[in-house]
C-alpha cells in the first residue's frame, strides 16, 4: 500500500502555451490548404498533450521503496530530506547542484525536496525531486 502518491501534471499554463501550435499550425498550412491546417493544428495539440499526460512522472512511497518517475530506492539507503522553495529551490535546481545528483525535476512544480543518500558503493550524494507537496513527501520518507 502506498503511504504518498503524487504524479506532476504539467500546470495549465503549458497546456495554454501548447495552444500556440493551433494558429501556428494553420498560419503555415493555410496558403497550401485551411482543411490541412486546421488538421495538422489538432494533431499537433492532442498530441504534444497527450505526451505531457503520458510522461508526468509518479512520485510515491510505497512498500518501503521510495519511487521518482522510473527510479527507485530502498527508504533503508536515503538520510533526512531537506525542502526548498522558491529562491532556495532555484539555487538547488542550479548554482548548488552536485553534477553527480539523481533528478526527477519538472519546471512547472518550484518546490524541490533533496533527499541524501547514506549508501557508500552509490557515486550519487542524493535525489533531488520536484513535488508539490513537499512537507507530505517528506513526512512519508520519515515515517
Amino acid at each position: 500500500m502506498s503511504s504518498y502518491r503524487e504524479r506532476l501534471w504539467p500546470s495549465i499554463w503549458i497546456y495554454l502555451a501548447t495552444a500556440l501550435v493551433i494558429p501556428a499550425s494553420i498560419l503555415v498550412l493555410a496558403p497550401v490548404n485551411l482543411t490541412a491546417g486546421i488538421i495538422a493544428a489538432a494533431v499537433l495539440f492532442i498530441g504534444l498533450t497527450g505526451i505531457f499526460i503520458v510522461l508526468a512522472p509518479v512520485i510515491e512511497v510505497k512498500d518501503g521503496m521510495l519511487i521518482a518517475g522510473k527510479a527507485q530506492i530502498p527508504l533503508e539507503l536515503l538520510g533526512t530530506p531537506s525542502i526548498f522553495k522558491g529562491g532556495a529551490a532555484t539555487l538547488q535546481r542550479g548554482q548548488r547542484l552536485d553534477a553527480r545528483a539523481w533528478l526527477c525535476l519538472r519546471g512547472w512544480v518550484d518546490p524541490v525536496i533533496k533527499i541524501p543518500l547514506e549508501d557508500p558503493d552509490d557515486p550519487t550524494p542524493y535525489w533531488l525531486v520536484s513535488s508539490r507537496n513537499p512537507e507530505g513527501l517528506a513526512a512519508a520518507l520519515s515515517a
